[in-house]
């Protein structure tokens, strides 16, 4: 059953959607969750996808979610790789180190890469899955003990894979940062810069918006953090009473993304 706070939300926003345990959970489309997709284009006023994934790259992302019948493409989705590039570029960071899955190199090319005998201005830390060991910890350690920064990708504390829920990379993060003493950059949600690069994109403020999510941190209050209404799904990572155990709220609570559209049209 859906739930609405007193907040009302607005007529015809644009949706920002979470990807991974919104639309789908491992291999499985989230049931409805095609259908909604396609009405979500008729009735909202743009859409875009918007996901902490940093395992694959945008391009591996879309053709994923195709594979198991999600229309989806790169131009409308936004990862935390391509605002890595823009912050680089705009901080003038000139070498980076990349701990980063393979396929996700290509969104970030833009990046120079420190060769081996360079010191990084900053250590770009992504989903490296099994590479997350006592070694390469202390390896990235090392890199930011001698004066590189860290800048994580995103910082969710976990997500829900198909046979369960898994350390996300937030949970790696957070150990380097307890030992360093410094905070990292992080240029996925919950930033603001994250949400305000996805307004940007559609062209509307974030009066004009909702984030569907089922991430009670990164997707309902990192948007509503930036003015943006969140919705909380049921599904994915969601456990119940999780909104109430970190004492915010979203405007919204919906079962699934099926019930998106209606609530909309209410």
């Amino acid at each position: 059953m859906s739930s609405v706070s007193p907040l009302a939300l607005r007529p015809d926003p644009a949706v920002l959607l979470d990807i991974d345990g919104v639309l789908h959970v491992g291999d499985e489309p989230i049931p409805g969750a095609v259908e909604a997709l396609t009405e979500l284009r008729e009735i909202a006023s743009g859409l875009r996808l918007v996901t902490n994934t940093t395992s694959r790259s945008r391009a591996e992302v879309a053709a994923r979610l195709r594979e198991i019948g999600i229309d989806a493409s790169v131009d409308e989705m936004l990862t935390p790789a391509a605002m890595a590039v823009q912050y680089c570029a705009t901080h003038d960071i000139s070498n980076a180190r990349l701990y980063v899955s393979d396929s996700l190199r290509e969104d970030l090319t833009g990046l120079n890469e420190a060769g081996a005998d360079q010191a990084p201005d900053v250590v770009v830390l992504g989903d490296i899955a099994d590479r997350f060991n006592a070694d390469t910890m202390n390896e990235i350690f090392r890199l930011l003990m001698d004066g590189a920064r860290l800048m994580a990708l995103q910082h969710n504390r976990y997500w829900q894979h198909g046979d369960g829920l898994m350390l996300d990379v937030g949970a790696w993060a957070a150990a380097l940062e307890y030992a360093t003493g410094r905070t990292a950059i992080t240029v996925g949600k919950p930033s603001n810069d994250f949400y305000n690069a996805a307004l940007a994109s559609l062209g509307v403020d974030a009066n004009s918006a909702i984030m569907v999510g089922d991430d009670i941190e990164a997707d309902v209050n990192g948007a509503q953090t930036c003015g943006i209404q969140g919705v909380l799904v049921r599904t994915g990572k969601y456990r119940d009473g999780i909104a109430s155990d970190r004492g915010f709220g979203p405007a919204a609570i919906i079962d699934s993304i099926a019930d998106l559209p209606a609530l909309l049209r209410s």
